[in-house]
């Protein structure tokens, strides 16, 4: 199975999962009501025009098409990277295509809806995380990924 398949195909997975929760929730939760699912995790429909933790969200609208953009080019960036790396590094190119599908189910969003979906709370007493999607957690697994494997793979040795 070559690169392509491989890590476009879960870069795919990423963006179908993303797109078909943030549908479900959209027709089962009603807008910014808790649909508890136990003590620290609730359902709660919520739109975030910003970027993370609902960064630049209260702006008049020139965000979307910043974000939309930024992503775009980001996306463009990340399947090139995909490119070159290949098959030599998989747990590098893991997390490039756990970053690529997340941003990409964002985009989406972003340009159908003009806001992300999200619908994931998590919360402790009067601790609380901002409300999220699956393309979030995509993108935050493909980083943690992506840094440990900087701090942890010893680069190749360069010729001799």
């Amino acid at each position: 199975m070559g690169w392509k398949t491989k890590w476009l195909g879960l870069a795919g997975l990423v963006v179908l999962l993303d797109q078909a929760t943030k549908l479900a929730a959209e027709r089962w939760l009603t807008y910014h009501q808790a649909l508890p699912v136990f003590p620290g995790f609730n359902l709660t429909l919520s739109y975030n025009r910003g970027a993370a933790f609902s960064f630049l969200a209260e702006h008049s609208g020139w965000q979307r098409w910043f974000f939309t953009v930024l992503a775009a080019a980001v996306s463009v960036f990340l399947v090139r990277w995909l490119r070159q790396i290949g098959d030599r590094d998989r747990w590098l190119s893991a997390a490039i295509a756990l970053i690529l599908g997340g941003a990409v189910g964002n985009l989406i969003d972003r340009l159908l809806y003009g806001h992300v979906i999200d619908f994931i709370w998590l919360y402790y007493d009067r601790w609380s995380w901002p409300v999220f999607n699956i393309a979030d957690s995509a993108i935050t697994v493909g980083a943690v990924a992506m840094i440990a494997h900087m701090l942890l793979v010893k680069p190749e040795r360069q010729g001799a």
